[in-house]
């Protein structure tokens, strides 16, 4: 089941409050972190008036709803003075300076601005600057996207291209990325193709909105007895509506799905929920699917790819449908013998609890999770007490400033939008150098954006003149605020979260990247998550755990050993069976977008039962409903999180494991991985950095390293 949300990341810790400017040592050595605290903070402490005047930075912070509609105007109007300027060179006096140079340096100094305008919508207190930020966003979008339309300028830079002046390597790429960007529009097509490319663009697009509005329209709901929901906790029950006869309504909405399929004893109701929300839409949004995947060939064919996946895959690292399938194949088949292990506790655990009932898909989270809290002795709950938010903090920051040769000093009274915002300036720990900023927006409150994430505010780039714009970041999260007194405590998954985000925030301030387009985020998408998901691994082992947790009323007892090895445990409890779900649902999604006319009904009633090792797709099931990733937003790509995963757990096993804090090796990562950017290709990046090419067998091999049958 997929939510429907992916359709549309001291003596008491409150000591450690906003204003301690350098990150002191943490959890096992927080009795020195107690000896010399009042010291580390007062390091490099800075008491300026409200700074505006930061180096490098032409981010603008708490516009007004006007200043932000006149700031996009006039970023509209400087940018179609470029663009004009640049359409205006004749064809043969084309040159770097007058062609690339300028559109380069336009990127560079308006996406910081750009972003003043869009970023508000998120984060800001006032109603009326987010709907003002909304507003400027649609504007800018607009011209964004006539921009990308002008054959003016494609004509220019085409020829250009075509002119073999001597570039370096990134500014070739730069070039080559400006010409694939406008053909990827239909430029290159005659005018009777290029309408047709928009009529199909604008199809698509409405496809896509009926496709999610017909799931957020579903209002089915499911009627239960209280006996017939038994295992489900109290406080669940009570947020259910009841109807007239008494009984409860389930919806198909995610989280009561979830909480049915995860918890309730009764097989029978599980598989009726289950069975209602596969069929959600029905027929509606199986014949939109299908309309929306031919459509998407279409489109691609008229730009000269075969089918929609070779037109979605070729700027990805991918690159190929054939690769993608290869890839996904062989991780199936290679989980198998293990997975089959998995499945068989699952049945005999079924078994003994409800007889001969035959196992279903509808079973699997209900078992997992039985198997899950009788193998591992894990309250999670309790585990919040070991993660107060500002130690968690504090741990985080020693483990990148160790790791990757970097100092993280707190901006004391930094102008921000909230009050809670933190900002800090990062340095190159041995040459002092700035290498940019970041905010803090740690809690969450009303109006602010739901979601944990990293937006980048502004790219490093550098600038014909040589001058250097530093990258400036914003980690968005949604943590309680203390209470009382009481310090704000994490959930484990929350501490995962964080310390991925921060992944992504090194990520963005280690690119060295002289193209703003290549610079920050801006890399390929499926190598985009592969830093912050190694990051990720410093979660579960016993030596990081402790620098980065500690009991709240006593921080100088860190989470115990047998803790970590649980939390380790559980990490790949049944991993092979999730992933083997997961892989079904990519293939699906990778197959209906690389072949034409397929009858997906047919087709995923075909693939479940040879991925899902036996197990038969739910009767009725309407694969256009199950998992709409592959409809909307992840299409032909849905693979990537698996990708991603794989190759991070390569790198983690072969450089990091055995150095959790080898800055060596953290420093080759820093200027082999991170400091590229989306200026080389990254295969050649991990290839780089691992000696030979990436691989698939770590990953498979730490999947059954971790697993019950070890």
């Amino acid at each position: 089941m997929e939510s429907e949300g992916n359709s549309e990341k001291k003596l008491s810790s409150s000591k450690l409050k906003k204003g301690s400017n350098i990150i002191p040592l943490t959890g096992a050595a927080a009795l020195l972190t107690l000896a010399v605290s009042l010291a580390i903070t007062a390091i490099n402490k800075r008491r300026n008036s409200k700074r505006k005047d930061l180096p490098g930075c032409n981010f603008r912070v708490n516009l007004s709803a006007s200043e932000i509609l006149k700031l996009a105007d006039r970023i509209i109007a400087k940018s179609k003075e470029v663009h004009d300027a640049v359409a205006s060179v004749p064809l043969d006096k084309v040159t770097y300076k007058n062609v690339i140079s300028p559109l380069a340096e336009l990127e560079a100094q308006q996406f910081p601005l750009v972003q003043s305008c869009v970023v508000p919508k998120l984060v800001s207190t006032s109603d009326k600057v987010r709907k003002a930020s909304a507003e400027a966003e649609k504007k800018i979008d607009a011209h964004i996207c006539s921009c990308s339309k002008r054959e003016d300028v494609y004509c220019v830079v085409k020829a250009f291209a075509a002119k073999g002046e001597w570039m370096g390597p990134e500014a070739r790429h730069y070039v080559h990325c400006l010409v694939k960007e406008f053909e990827r529009n239909g430029l290159n097509l005659t005018a009777t193709k290029r309408e047709e490319v928009q009529r199909l663009k604008a199809q698509i697009d409405e496809l896509s909105f009926q496709y999610v509005q017909n799931l957020n329209d579903d209002s089915t709901s499911v009627l239960f007895h209280e006996n017939e929901l038994a295992g489900l906790p109290a406080e669940f029950l009570k947020t259910l509506e009841k109807a007239e006869n008494g009984m409860f309504r389930v919806t198909l909405k995610s989280h009561h799905v979830a909480a049915v399929l995860e918890l309730c004893k009764i097989g029978k109701t599980r598989r009726l929920v289950a069975m209602a929300y596969g069929k959600r839409c029905g027929k509606a949004n199986l014949s939109v699917l299908e309309d929306l995947v031919q459509a998407r060939h279409k489109f691609a064919r008229l730009l000269g790819y075969s089918n929609y996946a070779e037109y979605a895959l070729n700027p990805r690292m991918a690159k190929t449908p054939s690769k993608v399938l290869e890839f996904l194949e062989d991780i199936s088949s290679s989980l198998s013998d293990l997975a089959n292990k998995e499945l068989a506790m699952l049945k005999e655990l079924k078994k003994q609890d409800e007889g001969e009932l035959p196992f279903g898909v509808e079973d699997l989270l209900y078992y997992v999770k039985k198997v899950e809290q009788q193998e591992f002795d894990l309250d999670l709950g309790a585990l919040k007490q070991y993660f107060p938010v500002n130690l968690v903090l504090s741990g985080i920051f020693k483990i990148f400033q160790d790791l990757f040769g970097l100092r993280f000093e707190e901006i004391a009274d930094a102008d921000a939008w909230h009050s809670d915002i933190r900002m800090f300036s990062v340095f190159d720990l041995s040459s002092g150098e700035l290498l940019g900023y970041f905010y803090l927006d740690m809690y969450t409150r009303e109006g602010k954006y739901g979601q944990t994430c990293v937006v980048a505010l502004q790219n490093g780039s550098v600038a014909f003149n040589g001058a250097r714009q530093v990258p400036l970041a914003l980690l968005i999260s949604q943590l309680q605020t203390d209470i009382g007194g009481i310090p704000s405590l994490l959930r484990f998954t929350e501490v995962v979260s964080l310390l991925h985000e921060f992944g992504h925030v090194v990520q963005h301030l280690c690119n060295r990247a002289s193209f703003a387009r290549f610079s920050g985020l801006r890399v390929d998408p499926d190598f985009v998550e592969i830093p912050a998901k190694v990051l990720e691994n410093w979660c579960y082992e016993s030596f990081s755990l402790k620098l980065i947790s500690g009991f709240h009323q006593d921080i100088t007892m860190p989470i115990e050993d047998e803790i970590c090895k649980s939390l380790k445990k559980w990490r790949y409890s049944f991993s092979a069976l999730k992933l083997k779900q997961e892989v079904l649902y990519c293939l699906f999604d990778q197959i209906i977008h690389s072949a034409e006319n397929v009858d997906i009904f047919e087709l995923f009633k075909h693939l479940h039962p040879k991925v899902m090792l036996g197990l038969p797709m739910l009767e009725g099931t309407n694969p256009a409903s199950c998992f709409p990733r592959c409809a909307i937003g992840y299409e032909a790509a849905c693979y990537s999180r698996i990708w991603s995963e794989v190759f991070a757990a390569d790198i983690f096993t072969s450089k990091f494991r055995d150095g959790l804090l080898n800055q060596h090796v953290g420093m080759q990562f820093r200027t082999k991985v991170l400091a590229p950017g989306g200026a080389k290709d990254p295969i050649e990046i991990l290839s780089d950095f691992l000696g030979r090419e990436p691989s698939i067998q770590t990953f498979i091999d730490n999947k059954i390293e971790c697993s019950l049958w070890h």
